[in-house]
């Protein structure tokens, strides 16, 4: 699936859990999904911060090890 392509629905199991930022990893560099869904991730206060798969994942492990909600969709 394309990055472009992720819908709201696509997040839908991540936004379930509740996390306060959702981290997308983007493969090898990053590529921004449509704006669309970053305004629907905005409308429901939840933060999405998108960069390189490598960045995110340790990114991701900093979070966590901060005890932050945080939760990650990972490209290769």
């Amino acid at each position: 699936m394309p990055i472009e392509s992720l819908t709201i629905d696509d997040l839908a199991i991540l936004i379930e859990t509740g996390p306060e930022l959702i981290l997308l990893g983007t493969g090898n560099q990053q590529l921004l999904p449509d704006r669309d869904l970053m305004f629907a991730m905005a409308r429901r206060g939840i933060g999405l911060e998108v960069m390189d798969t490598p960045a995110a994942a340790r990114t991701f492990n900093v979070l966590v090890g901060e005890g932050r909600s945080v939760a990650a969709l990972l490209f290769l």
